[in-house]
This record gives structure tokens, C-alpha cells and sequence, in this order.
């Protein structure tokens, strides 16, 4: 398996009750290349009924179970908490999550680091939050700020994982018509103006130079520039044979 840009990020859950939780989490993980994942005192029924995550069983199974988050982020050199309280906020430094994501891929490439996500009922506690460095938050709306654990970690992931450079569109190779196949469709396209009074006799000189300059901006390709000339004598038989 290649190395995943999440190799060293672990991912551990405090005090988890919902067992669709954890498998949603193991699955989200699995998805961005998240391996680590770390519980803190989870609810025992939860975490056996966890099992079934799809396509997260070997995740799971070697998923650790910790009595204290400081065991949990033991061989961290950076702890991270995730809350969506922002009246906790100036207990600690906080960062938006496109910042903290990427304060930590800057970690990373170095040094292992933890993100901490609280109990579904609670978030988490001040006690956890001790453990961490600086907080980071999801930009949710203020009037609906929390959000379900394993979105929130699989929307965390996307974070750290995302390259908006890869997103750019690459320059398209293709080449263009040649001037006589562009001459032949500027000309086709006059007629049918002229045909369909578009061309008025007085301006008919300038019309035609603003048509040349028009079809030219275009950049028309190669493997367009004949399917355009069909689709103007069409048009050209269908007014002809109508006028007749």
C-alpha cells in the first residue's frame, strides 16, 4: 500500500456511545487513508456492534481502546481537539479548519499528531481539552453548530487531504482548423446572413470584416471545424428550399 499522506494523524474518539458512529468514522477513515484510530472509554456495547463497518473491518479490528485520553495521544507530539463551541473557544487557541489543516499537513510531514472528537451527547469536556495544543473548528452556522461525529471527522479528513491545486484545469492540447477551412466556413456563414437579410447592402463591408474578426476569436478546433460547415449548409439547403 503507498504511503498515505495521513500516516501520521491518529484519530481518537472520547467517550463514543452510537455504534453507527463508530463504524461511520472507521469508514470515513478508511475513505481519505486514515489509519489510527484510537477510542477513549467507549460505550462496550458500541464498539462491538462497530464491527461491521463496511469496508472498515481490518480498521476497526485494529482500533485501540485507552482508559484516558492521555494514553490515547501518547507518541503525539500534537494534539488537536475538533469542537463546534465557540463560547469554549478562549480557553484555548482556536484555528478555523482550513488553517488547521494546513498547520497540521505541516506537522505531519514530520511528526505524528491526534485529533480529538468528543462524545456525541457532550462534545468535549474541559478535562479533554486539556490534553490539546489548540482547537480547531468547522465553520458551521451559528445557530446549528454541532454536528454528527462522523461527519465531522470525515469532513476534518477531506481537509487534510485535499490538493485545490489538482482541481485546476490543465491547459487543453488541441489543434486548431487552418485558415482555409476557417475561410471556407466564414464565407458559408455570410452567405446564410446574406440569405436571411441579417447583411444589409450599405454595411455588408464591415459586417463581413466583424465576421472574419468573430470567427477568428473562436479558435475553432480541427475536429470542430467540419461538423460547424455541415451544420451551416443545412442550414443553407433548409432556407433555400423553403424560399423555393
Amino acid at each position: 500500500m503507498p504511503p498515505s499522506p495521513l500516516d501520521n494523524l491518529a484519530v481518537v474518539l472520547v467517550e463514543t456511545r452510537n455504534p453507527l458512529n463508530i463504524g461511520a468514522v472507521a469508514r470515513a477513515m478508511s475513505n481519505f487513508g486514515c489509519f489510527s484510530l484510537r477510542l477513549v472509554d467507549p460505550y462496550d456495547v458500541a464498539f462491538q456492534e462497530a464491527v461491521s463497518a463496511v469496508g472498515a473491518k481490518e480498521l476497526l479490528r485494529n482500533a485501540t481502546i485507552h482508559p484516558t485520553v492521555a494514553e490515547a495521544v501518547a507518541g503525539c507530539t500534537l494534539v488537536v481537539g475538533a469542537t463546534g463551541s465557540a463560547h469554549r473557544m478562549p480557553l484555548h487557541p482556536y484555528h478555523r479548519l482550513e488553517k488547521a489543516g494546513r498547520l497540521l499537513r505541516r506537522h505531519m510531514s514530520s511528526s505524528k499528531a491526534a485529533i480529538l472528537f468528543g462524545s456525541e451527547k457532550h462534545g468535549l469536556g474541559n478535562n479533554h481539552m486539556a490534553h490539546c495544543h489548540w482547537l480547531l473548528r468547522i465553520p458551521t452556522r451559528a445557530e446549528h453548530e454541532s454536528m454528527n461525529l462522523a461527519q465531522a471527522v470525515a469532513v476534518c479528513l477531506w481537509e487534510l487531504v485535499r490538493q485545490p491545486l489538482s482541481a485546476r484545469p490543465l491547459p487543453e492540447t488541441r489543434a486548431l482548423a487552418d485558415a482555409a477551412d476557417i475561410e471556407r466556413l466564414t464565407l458559408l456563414l455570410e452567405e446564410i446572413l446574406a440569405g436571411a437579410e441579417y447583411t444589409k447592402e450599405l454595411t455588408s463591408a464591415s459586417t463581413s470584416e466583424k465576421i472574419h474578426r468573430l470567427v477568428r476569436r473562436l479558435n475553432i478546433p480541427a475536429k470542430d471545424v467540419t461538423v460547424l460547415t455541415g451544420m451551416l449548409r443545412q442550414i443553407q439547403w433548409k432556407l433555400r428550399s423553403g424560399r423555393g
